[in-house]
């Protein structure tokens, strides 16, 4: 499929199901019981039958968990050419996996680079043996740098690390010695998370048991702040709130998350596998989180979907502003006004106009943007913009 094939450029989301261990901190769905993923494999192929009636354009595959490195070479093979046979995807697309230290070697990941996976984006956390047994990681800070270097020698050469801060009783001296460690490497990418004590989680429930004490908000301000400008000062663009790139003048091209961006720019994307969720303006869907019936419906030529809801302008409205000053880049007025077909300004800015006075918000003819204190508090800034 040439890349300037006419058609929205859309993204393919692959969710892999199957973790080693699962992390008390995660809400994503995912199993530890590997019987079933031979079962998976051929469900999620037939999911793919269709799904692929499409008339979108795919410029970008992720392979997300779960653990997808837990996936065989082959197996990762067979799911991107039945992705290339069943969808229109461009030869130029960004093909990411992801992969967890102490999975991978450098056999397995030359043999995904073989199945077409050009991205890498590895789960490392962080670079102390400590947190990451808090973090209930299987690997060591040794295996982190591994992988890294590992990847390198199979040849990636666009690479993103998963980082997390905002432990209890992290400081700064610590979390600038995992910055410092990071940078060393060089990675095309960065995603720095905040912890968060999600619903449900054995960690959420560990904090209201009491077993430790979750950092302090205004450290983890402090941190965050440091973050953005410790990256900034090593060549790395912040783009998202969690999202650094390689300046494009050091990487020789830009180096931003092509599919992730599509969450947060109003971009269609189609999501396979138990759990995952799919998006085409004004729609949402989202499959059975169980993966005994994501693979019996699919059996029986049943969807797997277990829910979807058509949003209303007002929901679009108000998502549009959420997703958008998610970056630094904001919220684009010409193209909100051309979407929505009113004044962004007359329905906005007095709110506007209030935040702006606090430090929140930087607006202009072309573009409403949060600043570095309003990426900070998104959620209670954008919160304000609901009417």
């Amino acid at each position: 499929m040439n890349p300037e094939t006419p058609g929205k450029p859309a993204g393919l989301y692959i969710h892999i199901p199957f973790c080693m261990r699962k992390c008390p901190y995660c809400d994503f769905f995912s199993i530890t019981d590997l019987t079933l993923f031979d079962e998976f494999i051929n469900a999620l192929l037939g999911e793919m039958a269709p799904a692929g009636n499409s008339d979108l354009v795919f410029n970008t595959i992720y392979l997300g968990g779960g653990t997808p490195s837990l996936l065989e070479p082959a197996q990762t093979a067979k799911i991107i050419s039945a992705a290339y046979k069943r969808f229109k995807i461009s030869i130029a697309a960004e093909i990411t996996m992801e992969v967890n230290p102490g999975t991978v070697t450098l056999e397995r990941l030359k043999e995904y680079k073989e199945a077409g996976v050009n991205r890498i984006n590895i789960g490392i956390q962080s670079f102390q043996d400590n947190n990451l047994n808090f973090l209930g990681r299987i690997h060591s800070a040794a295996d982190g740098v591994s992988a890294i270097q590992t990847a390198r020698d199979a040849g990636f050469d666009n690479i993103g690390l998963d980082l997390i801060y905002g432990l209890p009783e992290q400081g700064v001296e610590s979390w600038t010695a995992d910055l410092k460690k990071t940078v060393k490497f060089r990675p095309e990418h960065l995603s720095c998370y905040i912890l968060t004590y999600e619903q449900g989680t054995p960690l959420d429930q560990a904090r209201k048991y009491n077993r430790f004490v979750p950092l302090a908000e205004t450290t983890v301000g402090t941190l965050f702040e440091i973050t953005a400008c410790f990256l900034a000062e090593n060549g790395y663009k912040q783009y998202e709130i969690s999202n650094f790139a390689l300046d494009a003048k050091i990487a020789g091209t830009d180096r931003r998350s092509r599919h992730n961006q599509k969450y947060w720019s109003n971009i269609p994307y189609i999501g396979l596998g138990p759990s995952a969720h799919s998006y085409i303006e004004p729609a949402r869907w989202w499959n059975t989180s169980n993966l005994e019936e994501y693979i019996r419906l699919i059996s029986e030529n049943r969807p797997p979907i277990l829910g979807k809801e058509l949003l209303t302008r007002e929901q679009q409205i108000m998502e549009s502003i959420l997703l958008g000053l998610r970056t630094s880049e904001g919220i684009d007025i010409e193209k909100f006004e051309q979407r929505f077909g009113s004044s962004f300004y007359d329905q906005f800015g007095k709110t506007v106009s209030y935040l702006e006075e606090k430090g929140y918000l930087a607006a202009g003819q072309a573009r409403c943007a949060l600043t570095p204190k309003g990426l900070l508090l998104h959620d209670s800034v954008t919160a304000m913009m609901a009417w």
